[in-house]
């Protein structure tokens, strides 16, 4: 299904991933980060970044793990950003209230509005996404690959599988 907004352009492009193309990126967002740290917690924003942050968490050796909810999509369209669940107490207050030694990880930066509003609630966290379209790139500090803003991500936990006709009887 493709996403629709009246504001956005429709994306022209479609890049499926994988569970194991997404683990695989998952893990080099840890190796580019593990030069980055130390980091005393992650927080992951939800529910994109889960995957991504038990990845990196496993693979960085971070016990702490917090999240903040944010909503923006749905599986057709993004609006306005609002906060469903803040970040902890004890985890702001590990970054001295400004994010600093705190890592925050999502799966895509696209627009940059979600990205905006966490950065804002912890300015001095180091910001990391596995996918980055030009629009959110500037406010994250790494990433793994980007893509064109005119694509539309299908993430593992959002598909299924399913029989694909052959190109020749009309597949895709």
């Amino acid at each position: 299904m493709t996403p629709t907004n009246e504001n956005a352009p429709r994306p022209e492009k479609m890049f499926p991933v994988s569970w194991d193309q997404f683990h695989r990126d998952s893990r080099a967002l840890a190796w580019r980060l593990n030069s980055a740290g130390p980091f005393e917690a992650i927080v992951a924003v939800t529910r994109g970044g889960l995957v991504a942050a038990a990845i990196v968490a496993r693979e960085l050796g971070v016990r702490v793990v917090d999240t903040v909810g944010v909503a923006s999509y749905n599986h057709q369209s993004q609006g306005e950003v609002r906060i469903l669940k803040n970040v902890s107490a004890d985890v702001l207050n590990a970054g001295g209230g400004s994010g600093k030694g705190i890592l925050i990880v999502d799966d895509l930066v696209d627009t940059g509005k979600t990205a905006r509003v966490v950065r804002d609630l912890m300015p001095q966290a180091h910001f990391a996404t596995v996918y980055a379209k030009p629009m959110g790139r500037p406010l994250v500090d790494t990433f793994i690959t980007e893509v064109s803003q005119d694509t539309w991500i299908f993430f593992p936990w959002d598909t299924g599988l399913s029989f694909q006709p052959p190109i020749r009887d009309g597949g895709a």
